[in-house]
């Protein structure tokens, strides 16, 4: 099969992180007899050093031309770099929330995966880690309060910030039935998150669960405050099968989970819209103080191309593929060091791309004990 795939190799760390995501995706192509077309695009940093901008209609319409986007982090340090000198409306981070909305991409997946081999890099106490956990963050991620209208303005001469948090019933639908539906592939239950104690955006949110739910009476749904959430993440994580939320409180949440697997260079994530496309990223930054240094996680990356090829190629046997290699340089003690621990073994960047890609073609690396 060919497919064309659009590469955003992003900013500090990206580009490192992408090339090894794309050298193992050009393994699975040899291995599996797939030809990906790729082409670059620019957003964030590197399209302010190009065009002046985060994101021109250009790259918009050339990745609308594509099955899929991988993408690297985007930004850089806000104390030292220019970009961060520019108005707020021409910084790195802008062109991400623009190339989300010009997509449309609403639903963002963020697994959140504890692997065996990296309990002793998780802060939770054993007890509390118990047999692991495996959660799915469903983030609505074009709508509340990352997109309402803002302005700072003065009120009876006093600085005043404005941010809207505004959400519609069609907006809270389509996350809501794309959560369930993922939830049915899944252990069956949704816990839905809001602040209907307080917001009415919560009570419309709470409200439309509700409605989509009775359409899946198979799986379980409940509701439970962001707040307790968050305390109940760290309390105890098993419990979690699907968390379906709104914009910000996802950003926030997937953020504290990331941190349970051992390290944020360990998460993948999908953006999605209403057909099969989506852009895939990790969910860490673009770590600028580590740029160039080699020593960067790659496994993020891999895993989002390992996504990419599940949710968008439909290629299910090619990504567990991938997530299996990554499995194996695990168990057999490779570690970059974000998630080194003793009697393991220090890689690289290159190095972890190139052996995760032996496990795939290979089965068994060489070296392996």
């Amino acid at each position: 099969m060919e497919y064309k795939i659009g590469l955003i190799h992003g900013d500090g760390i990206g580009p490192e992180i992408v090339h090894e995501a794309k050298k193992v995706l050009d393994a699975v192509c040899k291995k599996y007899g797939h030809t990906l077309i790729y082409s670059t695009l620019l957003l964030g940093g590197a399209s302010i050093e190009a065009y002046g901008v985060p994101l021109t209609n250009e790259t918009v319409d050339h990745a609308k031309e594509c099955d899929a986007v991988l993408m690297g982090s985007i930004g850089g340090d806000p104390e030292t770099s220019p970009w961060y000198q520019l108005e707020s409306s021409k910084r790195p981070e802008v062109g991400l929330l623009g190339i989300r909305k010009a997509l449309n991409l609403f639903a963002n997946l963020r697994p959140v995966y504890l692997y065996d081999e990296l309990r002793a890099a998780c802060p939770l106490r054993e007890e509390i880690i118990g047999d692991g956990f495996d959660i799915m963050i469903m983030r609505e991620l074009t709508g509340g309060l990352y997109f309402g209208e803002k302005k700072t303005t003065e009120v009876d001469a006093v600085r005043t910030a404005i941010d809207t948090l505004t959400y519609n019933e069609h907006e809270i639908r389509r996350i809501a039935k794309r959560g369930f539906d993922i939830a049915m592939k899944r252990r069956r239950k949704i816990t839905s998150i809001d602040k209907a104690n307080v917001l009415d955006s919560s009570r419309l949110w709470r409200a439309v669960v509700e409605e989509v739910a009775k359409y899946y009476p198979e799986v379980q749904l409940e509701h439970m405050l962001v707040d307790n959430c968050a305390m109940q993440m760290v309390k105890n994580p098993a419990q979690f099968d699907v968390i379906l939320t709104e914009n910000m409180f996802g950003d926030i949440l997937s953020d504290e989970a990331s941190i349970l697997t051992g390290s944020i260079g360990m998460l993948p994530s999908a953006s999605l819209n209403e057909t099969k496309f989506g852009l895939y990223e990790p969910s860490h930054g673009s770590a600028p103080n580590i740029a160039g240094q080699n020593i960067a996680n790659p496994i993020a990356a891999i895993l989002s191309a390992a996504m990419m090829l599940r949710y968008s190629l439909d290629l299910d046997t090619e990504a567990d593929a991938v997530e299996n290699a990554v499995k194996k340089t695990l168990a057999n003690g490779y570690r970059t060091v974000d998630i080194m621990s003793d009697g393991c073994r220090q890689t690289v960047t290159s190095k972890m791309g190139d052996l995760i890609v032996s496990y795939l073609v290979e089965g068994e690396h060489k070296n392996a004990k």
